[in-house]
């Protein structure tokens, strides 16, 4: 920004003081620009951040990577398996005893037969597990689609946010190289 003076012939007293108020409110808005576009720069400066702070960023990074993989539901199933045990295997043949008799009464193309009577069964199975999982999925949509909204906007608020040495020095930067003086050292 320019300082630029005007002189205007002063013949009110209300027009003087527009005048220092408009040169006022100038170099506010100014001074208000050096400290947007150093809290902006401290911002998005990540590399700066993580080596303040490698440990958060390592946890950070090692969180997300876990619930990327599906590490919740791993360990859930782990525990869940050392607790109550491991499920006990399918049987060989998904078909009631009754089902059994018609198959073996079909004769020569009982084989055939059966696998589509197991095919049409499993698919039956699958559908009724889906309409059951939808309950599930309702509820948990429920509660952890605004719980994970709300941890997301903490951590991108955390990550985000400037310390007020950073902004600061980044100020007397701007600043110097608005006056066009040499900036300060780098901290």
């Amino acid at each position: 920004m320019t300082n630029e003076h005007v002189d205007i012939p002063a013949a009110d007293p209300a027009t003087t003081q527009a005048t220092a108020d408009v040169v006022a409110a100038r170099e506010a808005l100014g001074q208000e620009l050096v400290r947007l576009e150093a809290t902006a720069r401290a911002a998005v400066d990540v590399r700066a951040k993580v080596k303040r702070n490698p440990g958060k960023t390592a946890a950070v990074v090692g969180g997300t990577t876990f619930l990327a993989v599906g590490g919740p539901r791993r360990v859930f199933r782990s525990v869940k398996r050392r607790i109550v045990g491991a499920p006990d295997p399918l049987p060989p043949s998904l078909l009631p005893d009754e089902v059994e008799k018609a198959v073996r009464a079909l004769g020569d193309d009982g084989s055939r037969v059966r696998g589509a009577l197991e095919r049409e069964f499993a698919a039956f199975v699958d559908t009724n597990r889906k309409g059951d999982s939808k309950f599930t999925r309702r509820v948990l949509l429920t509660a952890g689609v605004p719980l994970a909204s709300e941890v997301s906007r903490m951590l991108l608020k955390r990550f985000f946010d400037a310390s007020a040495d950073d902004v600061a020095g980044r100020e007397d930067a701007i600043r110097a190289r608005i006056e066009g003086k040499e900036p300060p050292a780098s901290r």
